[in-house]
């Protein structure tokens, strides 16, 4: 029996475990990322452990998330990790460079190799043909000291694509197709990998979009073969001697194949509050809209640029519509501004932003009250823009620019014939943003940066042997990590302050939330099914253990986040029962009376709900290894336990 494209990767890097779906297993790490709003922590954590120098293949921090600098805190931040990285073997992304996924696929990723980051978009490496990740800081920290990362072995489900996209739809389309199809909670415990005849149509920045968003799925990645197609691409960035080919055998065994017809596709829109709300175009009608943003790790190539720079030539932007455009590198900007792409762009009307995350991450550029915004991103929760009572869609690129200049949501097929964009044989390459490391034998003369903004991260204790807290909040369904822990311009900087950042945890759900964690000395969280979706930021973790959460339990969760709650010495614990939910009540008196016991014994958790006189059986969602880190107080008491 062949093996698919993962399967051979995961076969090349296991480290332990075995093969067998479901089952923990470890894996070799050859290169990671950070950004700048998870770095910080996850930098803090490295120097925790107590290893000097990296020991990955290589290891980038990108400055891309906080770069609205309205105060000292993101500043400071910047110099913390360009120092921390330059003493510790880390290659340095300066601010203004652009955005991790977009410059990782351009200027470091290598089909074949493997991939963590600290960014739930990750798998947009995937594009090459890489096994990329998404994890916590604290994954990301422990693979830089040579530790291996875990995830439990996935199923393996074949997207089958064939046939060719129709003028003016894009890959943004593909993926929506598939959100339609799958769900935000389809692709759970699955890798994602794209076949069939069909890929040979798409190029890597169409490919990378794709697996982008496939994060939206809940899948643990996606991943495309490493063809002529991937060559091509890295040659033209000047680096063709690190591809290799990479497809799957002609005899794998899938668990799912899902057939997907391209010539069938139209353009596509994510409606408010999901990236599965999907409907095409033309079903949602013209609605009048008040912003159009293009930009994100999604759709911010050289490819999506020029796309839109030929549509809004010669034309101007509706008086009622702002349009911001932000390339995702400094190489495409500085490309549209050799071929007079960017001068089009401009004299159009649009608003040129940074080659940085900007509005996908709400750091600026929020629309008016119950405004409705077409975002090329890949994400529209609710609040996530930074308005409250925005109306957030996304598109793609095409149907973007078209709906800017006419003022509503327009199917870009009106355009009539459409422009061939082809990409270049040589791509611009200039390098001068990226800083390496000092050499080994010069660490000890950098100094490390430190601003008043950055504290230490709370460290968990052992757990105890039981626990009796009140249910202290109780929250429905796809519960996102930006429920837990918002992002925005107002609360992104302080992202290496986790006391100030108590202030506003689960602020979507229940402002007195963090007042009612004090006054009662934590609690128990209950929460719905996937539990955690979304961003992979530990702070949905760490803020919750920092105002004395102890457990969550869930219907289901997301992955990543069920690893975070781990890695933070947090108990995620499941309902056996789903119905069990409806008999908890916030602030019922809820007892877990032997929990180290069951914990340690690997058996069922037993919970007594005090307050109503009942006693329920939960699911601790945990490896055996993740059982040893929750009771050892997290992953970072567990590794230094561990190494003694």
């Amino acid at each position: 029996m062949g093996n698919t494209i993962a399967q051979k990767i995961i076969r090349q890097h296991l480290v332990s475990g075995e093969m067998t779906v479901g089952a923990d297993i470890g894996l070799r790490i050859d290169q990671t990322l950070t950004q700048d709003a998870t770095g910080t922590m996850a930098y803090l954590e490295f120097e925790a452990m107590g290893v000097p120098r990296v020991k990955t293949e290589r290891s980038v921090a990108y400055i891309d998330h906080n770069t609205l600098q309205s105060g000292f805190e993101n500043a400071d931040d910047h110099q913390f990790i360009q120092s921390i990285a330059q003493k510790h073997g880390i290659y340095f992304s300066r601010p203004g460079n652009g955005i991790c996924h977009q410059l990782h696929l351009e200027r470091f990723g290598i089909p074949g190799k493997t991939l963590i980051g600290s960014d739930s978009h990750t798998p947009t490496g995937g594009g090459i043909g890489m096994l990329a990740f998404g994890a916590g800081g604290l994954d990301v920290a422990v693979a830089m000291g040579g530790g291996e990362y875990h995830i439990n072995m996935p199923k393996m489900t074949k997207i089958e694509l064939t046939g060719k996209l129709s003028p003016w739809v894009s890959a943004k389309d593909v993926i929506l197709a598939v959100l339609q199809k799958m769900s935000v909670k389809g692709g759970v415990g699955k890798i994602i990998e794209y076949g069939g005849d069909g890929i040979r149509t798409l190029s890597v920045p169409e490919r990378a979009t794709i697996t982008n968003m496939g994060t939206e799925l809940g899948a643990t990645t996606s991943i495309f073969p490493s063809d002529e197609i991937t060559k091509a691409f890295l040659e033209a960035q000047g680096r063709g001697d690190c591809w290799v080919e990479l497809s799957s055998d002609p005899d794998a065994v899938y668990d799912e194949i899902i057939q997907l017809d391209l010539s069938a596709l139209v353009p596509m829109a994510a409606c408010p509050h999901s990236p599965d709300a999907v409907k095409t175009v033309e079903e949602i009608g013209k609605i009048k809209i008040d912003q159009c943003c293009i930009g994100s790790c999604t759709n911010s190539s050289y490819l999506d640029m020029m796309r839109v720079a030929s549509i809004l030539k010669g034309h101007t932007i509706h008086p009622d519509v702002s349009l911001t455009i932000g390339c995702g590198s400094k190489q495409v900007y500085q490309m549209l501004a050799s071929n007079g792409a960017l001068a089009d762009i401009i004299a159009a009307g649009a608003r040129i932003l940074e080659c940085a995350c900007g509005p996908c991450i709400g750091m600026g550029q929020s629309p008016n009250s119950g405004g409705i915004s077409l975002r090329t991103f890949n994400r529209n929760f609710e609040g996530r823009s930074g308005t409250a009572d925005a109306q957030v869609y996304l598109v793609s690129p095409e149907t973007a620019a078209v709906s800017a200049i006419n003022g509503c949501l327009t199917d870009p097929r009106t355009l009539g014939a459409q422009t061939e964009i082809t990409l270049p044989e040589k791509f611009l390459i200039n390098d001068n943003l990226i800083l390496p490391p000092v050499p080994e034998e010069l660490m000890e003369t950098v100094e490390i940066k430190r601003g008043p903004n950055i504290k230490p991260f709370p460290v968990s204790e052992a757990l105890p042997e039981r626990i009796q807290k009140k249910a202290i909040l109780k929250v429905g369904d796809n519960i996102t990590t930006d429920h837990i822990m918002p992002a925005g311009s107002k609360i992104l900087p302080y992202r290496s302050n986790i006391p100030y950042l108590s202030n506003f945890c689960f602020g979507v759900c229940d402002k007195e939330f963090p007042e009612r964690c004090k006054a009662e000395d934590g609690g128990i969280v209950i929460g719905g099914s996937n539990y955690g979706q979304g961003s992979s930021r530990e702070h949905a973790a760490l803020v919750p253990l920092y105002l004395g959460i102890r457990a969550v339990v869930a219907k289901s969760y997301a992955r990543i986040h069920c690893a975070n709650l781990a890695n933070a010495g947090l108990l995620p614990l499941q309902f056996k029962v789903e119905s069990d939910y409806d008999g908890i009540d916030q602030m019922d008196e809820l007892s877990l009376p032997r929990i180290r016991e069951e914990l340690t014994a690997g058996t069922d958790v037993t919970m007594e709900n005090l307050t109503k006189g009942t006693t329920l059986h939960l699911t601790a969602v945990l490896t055996d290894r993740q059982r040893a880190m929750v009771l050892a107080g997290g992953l970072l008491n567990y590794t230094k336990n561990t190494a003694k």
